[in-house]
């Protein structure tokens, strides 16, 4: 999914006639079992190579293209810090965001916990990383994080009719507005030194237990491990 996610970026950027991004949210989380395990491989050390996640967060970190995103249902791990990323976002009535970097012995990486300070203060940024505390829909827009909330039916139209909107917008426009908005080489130098950050914690006993008691269904217990 996420490959195919860069992939679809990497041609959005080099097709003029591709003025937009809409990024369509479904109910299942993008941080699901199978990305679990292949974090738990790395902290194991049996894998060694980069996620497709880190991947798509730094294509995501690059687009000079407007980017749209429909969330619905709970959007966890990088289905929440991938909206620091875009341009204009929609919530689903449903929805709840919730980044639970910490309760896995990680930090949030790929610039995720700085562009969150920024959009919406220390003290809510902190709670969200730090306590993995969830961010109901209407908290997250009115904060900042979001456009608007509308009903989960009608979600997918509103999304699409401001995609839609952007493309009557002269394109050349759009692209200096975004890059007025955002330094990318700034974004770019950040992502890769977060990443690396990232990988370092995976190798950590804290994050061998996390994923042990996660894949044991039982609490973590960090209290005899070195930081």
């Amino acid at each position: 999914m996420y490959d195919a996610l860069s992939d679809g970026l990497d041609r959005a950027e080099t097709d003029a006639a591709y003025q937009g991004d809409p990024v369509p949210g479904r109910r299942r989380q993008l941080y699901g079992r199978n990305d679990l395990a292949d974090f738990a491989s790395q902290a194991r050390g049996d894998n060694s190579g980069d996620s497709p996640a880190h991947r798509f967060i730094s294509t995501l970190g690059k687009a000079t293209k407007p980017l749209v995103a429909a969330v619905q249902g709970n959007a966890v791990g990088v289905g929440t810090t991938m909206l620091l990323h875009c341009d204009l976002v929609y919530l689903a009535d449903n929805a709840r965001l919730i980044t639970p970097f910490v309760n896995l012995a990680l930090v949030p990486e790929q610039r995720r916990a700085g562009c969150c300070r920024a959009r919406i203060g220390h003290a809510r940024a902190y709670a969200m990383f730090a306590l993995g505390e969830p961010l109901d829909a209407a908290s997250a827009a009115a904060c900042g994080l979001a456009n608007a909330v509308v009903p989960a039916a009608d979600l997918r139209k509103k999304a699409m009719d401001a995609a839609i909107a952007l493309t009557k917008r002269p394109a050349g426009s759009l692209s200096l507005t975004k890059k007025l908005m955002r330094d990318h080489e700034r974004i770019a130098a950040q992502i890769a030194a977060e990443g690396q950050l990232f990988k370092e914690r995976l190798q950590t006993a804290e994050a061998r237990e996390a994923f042990a008691a996660f894949a044991e269904r039982r609490p973590p217990d960090f209290s005899k491990l070195p930081a």
